[in-house]
């Protein structure tokens, strides 16, 4: 494999970042939703970026070999790119044992969901969450728990955050787990410790098992921020904790479909493990390859799209808060704005803004019908005519 690329430019980084890629009539469900009509893809959570070209060659090297046989769950590199890049990102030094493949991280959740054992056993879930959060828990016959998020003013930013209030009187002996997301999907905040803290110590308190979704945890825009494992916090959150990530999401790699669980508890895992051998199918060895290049070759690139997707954000909150009856939050990870319209008095967002042209993610869906979500991350130029498209839409209101 050759040298990891040494991306120090502005004007290269734009190169990379800003290279026109037709992904209409590729079987993109991001592009392809929107077939025939005049409409630019913001929603679901993939990038239109190229991937890192280390993880390209890592995949063509692998296709040339013309085999393609069951593989290790999890192959003994994906393994080693997993505990290194954990330790040296997050300073979180785990046994490789820990590392349980999955599919998906949705797969995760579900799983989770069945380590409660007993249906009608109750699930946290933060109100407003990425979907699958929430059906999950309905699809396994447990008890939906929602609790909601707080905006919170302390550190003189807005932040959306889990009301810790609200979450420890919603708990009830049946109570048994916490489906928790961090960085937040959609809000983008990235929980500080003491915050994490303190959302241990009420599970510690109700003996309450905590699932945390961590899969944005490479994808903080903020220097000030540091995205911080909960399991990392001590013995018992990691004894309590399934903590689930990928690369997906950083990588733009979502579609080959890997993620894994980091557990600790040797009790905890097994039992996991067995659901993942009754319920889940292995993992493909391109999947395993292409996370072991990212995680080993792809940092240099990474930090590129980190700058890129920055300037992004900046442009987009500049942009949207000018408009009246639009807000856009403050956002510390993710490529996901976060974007109130209530302002707007819409009947449907969703049909609203696919009609200016812009298809984004309705805020309905993910428990708040006076947002949307906006995926940012796409070519500048890209960006500026969907806000343009915006603004031409609001301005005949």
């Amino acid at each position: 494999m050759h040298t990891p690329l040494v991306l120090n430019d502005t004007i290269l980084r734009m190169n990379i970042f800003d290279k026109v890629i037709d992904r209409k009539n590729t079987s993109s469900e991001k592009w392809d939703k929107y077939k025939g009509r005049d409409i630019i893809p913001m929603w679901v959570a993939d990038s239109d970026f190229e991937t890192a070209p280390e993880i390209v060659e890592a995949l063509q090297q692998r296709v040339v070999q013309g085999v393609f046989g069951y593989s290790e769950q999890p192959t003994t590199g994906v393994q080693d790119a997993i505990q290194s890049h954990l330790k040296s990102q997050y300073g979180w030094q785990i046994d490789k044992s820990w590392i349980v493949p999955l599919p998906s991280l949705v797969s995760g959740l579900s799983l989770s969901c069945l380590m409660t054992d007993t249906e009608g056993d109750g699930v946290v879930v933060p109100q407003t969450i990425y979907p699958p959060f929430k059906y999950v828990v309905d699809n396994n016959k447990r008890q939906k728990i929602e609790v909601p998020m707080r905006l919170d003013t302390s550190s003189g930013v807005e932040r959306w955050v889990l009301d810790l209030d609200a979450f420890e009187k919603a708990i009830t002996p049946q109570t048994k787990l916490l489906l928790f997301c961090n960085p937040h999907n959609p809000a983008g905040t990235v929980y500080t410790k003491e915050e994490l803290e303190k959302i241990h110590n009420i599970c510690k308190r109700y003996d309450l098992l905590i699932c945390s979704d961590e899969i944005h945890c490479d994808l903080v825009l903020d220097d000030n921020k540091k995205h911080i494992p909960l399991a990392m916090l001590n013995d018992d959150a990691a004894n309590r904790s399934i903590t689930l990530m990928a690369a997906s999401k950083t990588f733009n790699v979502a579609g080959l479909g890997f993620g894994f669980a980091i557990i600790p508890s040797d009790t905890l895992r097994d039992k996991f493990k067995v659901l993942v051998r009754q319920r889940m199918p292995d993992i493909n060895i391109l999947a395993q390859t292409a996370t072991e290049a990212a995680f080993k070759h792809g940092e240099n690139w990474r930090l590129e799209q980190i700058e890129y997707l920055r300037e992004n954000r900046d442009y987009l909150m500049q942009e949207i808060n000018a408009i009246e009856g639009m807000k856009m939050y403050p956002l510390e990870a993710t490529f996901l704005a976060w974007i109130d319209v209530s302002g707007l008095d819409l009947d449907d967002p969703e049909i609203f803004f696919e009609e200016a042209g812009v298809g984004i993610s309705a805020g309905k869906y993910f428990g708040d019908n006076d947002f949307i979500r906006l995926n940012f991350a796409c070519r500048r130029s890209l960006l500026e005519e969907a806000v343009g498209r915006i603004k031409k839409a609001i301005a005949t209101l």
